[in-house]
């Protein structure tokens, strides 16, 4: 269904999407802080929840566009792959901002847990992420696309949780180092960018 050099390029791509402090990122670290280990743990698990709510939404529409029409399905692909680029382009220009901790109220494990399920699933622009992300490693001549959709969603939610896990175990580390992330916050546009464009123009080549 995939091909290796396919997974390995998904892994790296969602890998160097997390190195980035995002609000995902910044919440588990601030869970963690406020609540102990377990409310960051149970807040990294809402996160990868709601991305994967995203995952099942993106694929059942998508899947029903493919059944309607394989025209509309690669439309919708190669606007993704515009997305991403405009995404990219707006990331490399824009003026780095220091990355802070976002302010939140005091909350239980299972509260965090819920609130960061909520904040992942209304935020329109995960949706949109998701929408434009995963088409782009998905082949409809490579087996059932909602299939396909499905495994690229449990690896990403897989990949999330390790890796926020890996935050909270480290946090009075990271307490210390996110204070100096200022040297970050001047190149995560650049790399961030760099990301979205190249995946962007990895579809814009395909098409050729």
């Amino acid at each position: 269904m995939f091909t290796i050099s396919a997974i390995v390029t998904f892994v790296i791509v969602v890998l160097g999407l997390f190195v980035i402090p995002g609000p995902a990122v910044l919440l588990t670290i601030t869970r963690t802080v406020q609540g102990g280990k377990k409310a960051g743990a149970m807040a990294g698990l809402g996160i990868a929840a709601g991305d994967f709510i995203h995952t099942l939404f993106a694929a059942a529409g998508l899947s029903a566009i493919l059944m309607t029409s394989a025209l509309a399905f690669n439309i919708l692909k190669f606007a993704g792959a515009i997305y991403l680029l405009y995404l990219g382009i707006r990331a490399f220009i824009e003026k780095p901002a220091d990355p802070q901790l976002p302010m939140v109220a005091q909350a239980t494990a299972l509260q965090a847990f819920g609130q960061a399920i909520l904040i992942e699933v209304l935020n329109p622009k995960t949706a949109l992420f998701f929408l434009a992300f995963l088409p782009q490693f998905v082949h409809p001549g490579h087996g059932e696309t909602f299939l396909q959709f499905l495994i690229l969603g449990l690896i990403f939610v897989l990949l999330s949780i390790c890796y926020t896990t890996s935050l909270v175990l480290s946090v009075h580390l990271l307490g210390r180092v996110v204070k100096r992330l200022s040297w970050l916050g001047r190149w995560s546009g650049k790399i961030i960018g760099t990301i979205y464009i190249g995946l962007g123009l990895k579809v814009a080549f395909q098409s050729r």
